[in-house]
């Protein structure tokens, strides 16, 4: 099998070489299925790069896009390109913060190999959110919006669902967390509306939906929630744990302790041991 880097644009590949040795079993795997245009539910632990996973590419395709287009796009209102769905507001601050890496990275490495390098936005809407900072994500969109299934929701019913038409990723984080549960049935309807939004548009197909989750069970039910009518890759290397185990004792010697401070020193002739009489 080819090296699945060689998938991406010539910035992204050398950013990824030069911060990581190799993508990860997880990584690998999401790559070829997302590269290939299909649904993706990635399952790993923690610590294996699902995030990136789901983000690199879309990414890469928002740089492939803007590659011929002047420095800043036109600001039409209808420019976010991804959309992150976690069902906890704290893990999307973290999402925001994690992005800074390979954004400010892909765009160093395509000046350094003389190529044009589009600036990606990253914008949050939550129920923290205040009311200026919602008009300003209506008025100038970011690329990329983190959110909650929530505010997924009042944005598609509202004129602040325009600025989603254009959406060709959905990334669904912890999507264990909301598979089997109310919230869960909301964002169904959510993401079909989504899609009812893009064909009303133009678009032919729908948005590429990622799911990550590190434990997952039944894998099958939760691909299904996550694809609706449409086959969703299953992506779940297999985790091999290694334990590191040691013991940590007071003394050398457990059989023979030290009498305890304060006790009398032990009578002459008198064995210290119990003896079976």
């Amino acid at each position: 099998m080819s090296d699945v880097l060689d998938r991406f644009t010539p910035a992204t590949q050398d950013w990824f070489r030069g911060a990581f040795t190799a993508p990860t079993p997880a990584q690998a795997g999401a790559w070829e299925a997302i590269s290939a245009g299909k649904h993706a539910l990635v399952v790993a632990p923690t610590g294996s790069g699902k995030t990136l996973s789901a983000f690199l590419w879309a990414i890469d395709s928002v740089f492939r896009e803007r590659a011929d287009l002047p420095e800043e796009p036109k600001k039409d209102g209808s420019r976010t390109r991804i959309l992150y769905i976690s069902p906890l507001k704290a893990l999307g601050v973290d999402v925001e913060r994690n992005l800074r890496s390979p954004l400010i990275g892909i765009g160093q490495s395509a000046r350094r190999l003389g190529l044009t390098a589009p600036g990606i936005t990253v914008g949050v809407r939550s129920g923290d959110t205040t009311s200026s900072d919602r008009r300003k994500l209506v008025s100038d969109p970011p690329d990329i919006l983190i959110t909650t299934p929530e505010s997924l929701y009042l944005m598609l019913t509202s004129r602040a669902g325009d600025t989603l038409r254009d959406v060709h990723t959905v990334i669904i984080d912890e999507v264990h967390a909301v598979a089997a549960t109310k919230r869960g049935a909301h964002l169904a309807v959510s993401l079909e509306r989504l899609d009812a939004l893009r064909r009303s548009h133009g678009a032919e197909t729908a948005a590429q939906r990622i799911g990550l989750s590190a434990t997952v069970r039944p894998i099958d039910e939760v691909a299904r929630f996550l694809g609706g009518a449409d086959p969703v890759e299953i992506v779940a290397p297999p985790a091999s744990k290694t334990f590191e185990l040691g013991v940590v004792v007071p003394m050398d010697d457990m059989t023979n302790p030290p009498p305890p401070p304060g006790a009398p020193p032990e009578a002459p002739g008198i064995d210290a041991e119990y003896t079976e009489v």
